[in-house]
C-alpha cells in the first residue's frame, strides 16, 4: 500500500501533475476532491476538480485500476445531467480522475440549508430535480461498450450527495465509483452500495436487483425534497432500513394531502417493495414527472439557480446549524435525565487543580425470584442471562444503585426477555392446550414447518428439549405462515456470537461493543453500528439469517415436543423477521443431512442429480448460498411441479454458477417437504 505523504490541507495553490490544485472540496471514507486548473491554457476546463484515491482505497496498480474503470464508465455516459470525466492518470504513482467542475453545492447540502431554516423546495423545483435525475439514468442504463451491447449499468450510489446542483441550475449526478455493470453481476452480488437510506429493499434484503433499484433512489430522493425529511422513519439505522424492507413511507404519507393530486401516487409506486410493481425504465419515471411541471422549465431552471445561491451561504448555515445543535443537545440532557437507565456507570466529580480520578462503575445488582441473594454482573452479562432465560421477567434488578425493580419494567432490559416469559420446565407450557403438538421423535421438525407453512398459520410453536431446568427451549412466532421472530434459551445463538462465527466480528470488537453496551440501551446491534464495528446492513442481514438458522438447527432435533398455540403473539418485537419459512427449511434440510456424517441423501434425490456428492459446510456463512437455489422457486406460486421443471428452475436461478449436486438434492428434499413437486419412480 502507497504511504500518504501529502500535506493534510493545501497552505496554496500547489501543482500536481498537468494541474494546480487550489483548495480541498471534499474528503470521503476513499477519497479526497479538490478544485483545480490546468497549468497551462484552459483545456480541459478552465476549472476542474482533481479526484485522488485515499491510501486506505488499496494498492497503488489496485487504486488506479478503480479510478480508470471509473472513468471508462463516465465516458461511455455523455449527458447534460451526467457530470463529465476528462481522464486519469497517474502523477508520481499517485492515481487521480479529472472531472467537471460543477459552480454550486451538492443536493446533501441545499437540504441541510433548507432544514436549518425550516424551509421547503417549491415542487416545480423538486419534480426537475427529479426529472434531471430520471435523464441521466437513462443514459446511464442505456450505456453501450465499444461494440454497441448494453453494458446495463446500475449507478448503485444515487443519493443527495452524488447529485450536483449548478449556479445556473443544472443537475448533474456523479459519482461512478461503485457502479456495477452486467459481467460483474455474472461473477459476484457485487456487495452492497450506496447510502443506507436510499436502498431498495432487494438491496436490503441481499437479493438480486437491476437497474430499478437506482429509480427506487431517485424517488426516494423526490420524496425527501417534496417533504424536507427522510420519506423512511426510524431512530436509528437498522429502524430505517426494516422501514425500507417493509415499504413504510408514512412521513411522505402524511404529508399526501399537500402535494399535488397524483404526486404522492407517483411516489407511493416508485417506492414499492416488489420492483416488477414500481417504475421499470427512467424514461417511464422521467414521463410520469413530466405531468406535474406546470410551469416553463426555463423559469424553473433559474428559479433553481437563485435557491443554489442562497444556499452557499455557508456563514449562514453554519450559525443555523449551531442553534440546532445547541437544541439538540438540551433536549438530549432533558431525555437523559428522565430515563430509567441514563448510563451505566458514575465518574467522581472533577477536582480544582487536580486530574480526575478515573470513572467508579456501579454494576447492576440482580435478586432472583423466591431468594434474598443478590449478584453483582456487569451489563453485557445481565443481558445475556435475560436473553437465554436464565432471568425472568419478575426477577428484580438494580441499576445504578437505585431500588430495585422487576426487569419487565426496565425498558432497556425488558426486551431481552424471553416472550412467552415461561421458564425452562420439564414440559412446555402455553397458553391453554394446543392446536399442534409435535414429538420430534416420531415427526420431524420439517414435516410440522411445513404444515405450519402450507395452512398459513399465525401463533406461537414452543419447542423444548430436555428437563429438569436444564432444556433447552426455542420460541418461534408465525404470522400468516411467515417466520416473525424467534427467541432461543441456547447462548451460541446469541446474536453476538452468531456475528462472530460468521466472520463478521472479531472476538475484540465483541468485547468491546460488549463494554459499551449499556450506553445504547442494550441494543447490540445499535451499538455496534454506532461504534462503526458492523455496517447496518450487515447487522440487518444477520438479524435475518440469525433467525432463519435458528430454526434451522430445529430440524436437527431427534428429540423433544413442539406445541404451538394459534393465535398466540410475542408482547413486542423490535426486528420482525418476515421470512417465508421456505429458507429456513431449506437450511434445515442441508443441516440434518449434512450434519450427521452417517446420514445419506434420499435416494430419489441422488438419483435424480447424479454426479460427486458436495462436503457441505455447516457453517451459518455457508447457509446464506443455500437458499439461493430455491429462493426463486419459493417465490413461485406453490404449484405442483415435475421434478424436471423444478430443477430446471433451480438451474436458472441466482448468480454464477449452477447449484452442486448436494445443494441440488437439498432444493430437491425441501420442495417435497413444502408439497411442491411431484416424484415417481416411473
Amino acid at each position: 500500500m502507497a504511504v500518504d505523504q501529502r500535506e493534510p490541507r493545501l497552505k496554496g495553490p500547489t501543482a500536481f501533475g498537468p494541474f494546480v490544485l487550489e483548495r480541498r472540496l471534499a474528503v470521503g471514507g476513499t477519497a479526497e476532491v479538490f478544485l483545480a486548473h490546468p497549468k497551462v491554457g484552459i483545456a480541459p476546463a478552465p476549472h476542474l476538480v482533481v479526484k485522488r484515491l485515499l491510501p486506505s482505497a488499496g494498492g497503488e496498480g489496485t487504486r488506479y485500476e478503480l479510478l480508470e474503470r471509473e472513468a471508462d464508465l463516465h465516458r461511455r455516459v455523455r449527458h447534460p445531467n451526467v457530470v463529465a470525466v476528462y481522464g486519469a492518470g497517474l502523477v508520481r504513482g499517485e492515481p487521480y480522475l479529472a472531472m467537471e467542475y460543477v459552480e454550486g453545492l451538492d443536493l446533501y447540502r441545499m437540504l441541510r440549508r433548507l432544514d436549518a431554516d425550516d424551509r421547503d423546495l417549491p415542487v416545480e423545483i423538486s419534480v426537475l430535480v427529479a426529472r434531471h435525475i430520471a435523464g441521466a439514468l437513462e443514459a446511464v442504463h442505456a450505456a453501450t461498450d465499444d461494440a454497441g451491447r448494453a453494458l446495463k449499468i446500475v449507478h448503485r450510489d444515487v443519493t443527495p450527495s452524488n447529485v450536483y446542483l449548478s449556479v445556473k441550475g443544472e443537475v448533474k449526478l456523479g459519482d461512478f465509483g461503485i457502479a456495477r455493470v452486467e459481467e460483474e453481476a455474472r461473477s459476484t452480488l457485487g456487495g452492497l452500495k450506496g447510502k443506507f437510506g436510499y436502498l431498495a429493499p432487494e438491496q436490503v434484503s441481499g437479493d438480486e436487483f437491476d437497474h430499478r433499484a437506482d429509480l427506487f433512489a431517485a424517488v426516494a430522493i423526490l420524496g425527501e425534497l417534496l417533504i424536507g425529511e427522510r420519506v423512511f422513519p426510524g431512530g436509528g439505522q437498522l429502524a430505517v432500513l426494516l422501514a425500507i424492507r417493509d415499504g413504510n413511507i408514512d412521513p411522505l404519507r402524511r404529508e399526501a394531502g399537500r402535494l399535488p393530486p397524483g404526486l404522492f401516487e407517483l411516489c407511493e409506486k416508485g417506492l414499492h417493495c416488489d420492483p416488477d410493481k414500481r417504475f421499470q425504465s427512467a424514461a417511464e419515471l422521467g414521463a410520469a414527472l413530466a405531468r406535474f411541471q406546470t410551469q416553463r422549465v426555463e423559469n424553473v431552471i433559474a428559479e433553481l439557480a437563485d435557491w443554489v445561491k442562497w444556499a452557499q451561504d455557508q456563514r449562514e448555515l453554519a450559525r443555523k446549524l449551531e442553534h440546532k445543535i445547541r437544541s439538540s443537545s438540551q433536549n438530549l440532557q432533558a431525555v437523559r435525565a428522565s430515563s430509567s437507565v441514563p448510563e451505566f456507570r458514575v465518574t467522581t466529580q472533577r477536582t480544582l487543580g487536580k486530574p480526575s480520578p478515573p470513572p467508579v462503575e456501579i454494576l447492576p445488582r440482580v435478586k432472583r425470584t423466591g431468594t434474598d441473594a443478590i449478584e453483582e454482573m456487569n451489563f453485557a452479562r445481565l443481558v445475556e442471562l435475560i436473553a437465554t432465560g436464565e432471568l425472568h421477567a419478575n426477577d428484580q434488578v438494580s441499576l445504578l444503585g437505585s431500588d430495585f425493580r422487576r426487569i419487565a419494567d426496565v425498558d432497556e432490559l425488558s426486551r431481552h426477555v424471553l416472550p412467552s416469559t415461561t421458564a425452562v420446565t420439564g414440559r412446555v407450557s402455553g397458553p391453554g392446550a394446543p392446536d399442534y403438538q409435535f414429538v420430534l421423535s416420531d415427526q420431524s421438525m420439517l414435516e410440522a414447518l411445513a404444515l405450519l407453512r402450507a395452512r398459513s398459520e399465525t401463533g406461537a410453536l414452543f419447542v423444548l428439549r430436555g428437563g429438569n431446568g436444564r432444556g433447552t427451549r426455542k420460541e418461534m412466532y408465525l404470522d400468516n405462515g411467515k417466520l416473525h421472530h424467534v427467541a432461543s434459551s441456547e447462548r451460541n445463538e446469541l446474536l453476538c456470537e452468531y456475528l462472530v462465527r460468521r466472520g463478521s466480528l472479531s472476538r475484540e470488537d465483541l468485547e468491546k461493543a460488549l463494554s459499551a453496551l449499556g450506553q445504547y440501551g442494550g441494543r447490540l446491534g445499535d451499538t455496534l453500528v454506532a461504534l462503526g464495528l458492523v455496517d447496518a446492513v450487515d447487522v440487518f442481514r444477520a438479524i435475518r439469517d440469525q433467525g432463519r438458522d435458528r430454526v434451522a438447527a430445529l430440524c436437527t432435533w431427534k428429540e423433544g415436543l413442539a406445541s404451538f398455540y394459534r393465535g398466540t403473539a410475542p408482547a413486542h418485537v423490535e426486528f420482525p423477521l418476515d421470512l417465508d419459512l421456505s429458507s429456513a427449511i431449506m437450511a434445515g434440510v442441508i443441516l440434518k443431512y449434512d450434519g450427521d456424517p452417517k446420514r445419506t441423501l434420499p435416494n430419489e434425490a441422488t438419483r435424480v442429480v447424479p454426479g460427486p456428492r458436495h462436503a457441505f459446510t455447516n457453517e451459518p456463512k455457508e447457509l446464506g448460498r443455500a437458499p439461493a437455489s430455491l429462493i426463486s422457486v419459493a417465490r413461485m406460486a406453490p404449484e405442483r411441479l415435475t421434478l424436471q421443471v423444478l430443477l430446471e428452475r433451480i438451474s436458472r436461478s441466482g448468480e454464477g454458477p449452477g447449484p452442486t449436486p448436494r445443494e441440488a438434492a437439498a432444493a430437491v428434499a425441501t420442495a417435497r417437504h413444502l408439497g411442491w413437486v411431484e416424484y415417481s419412480t416411473q
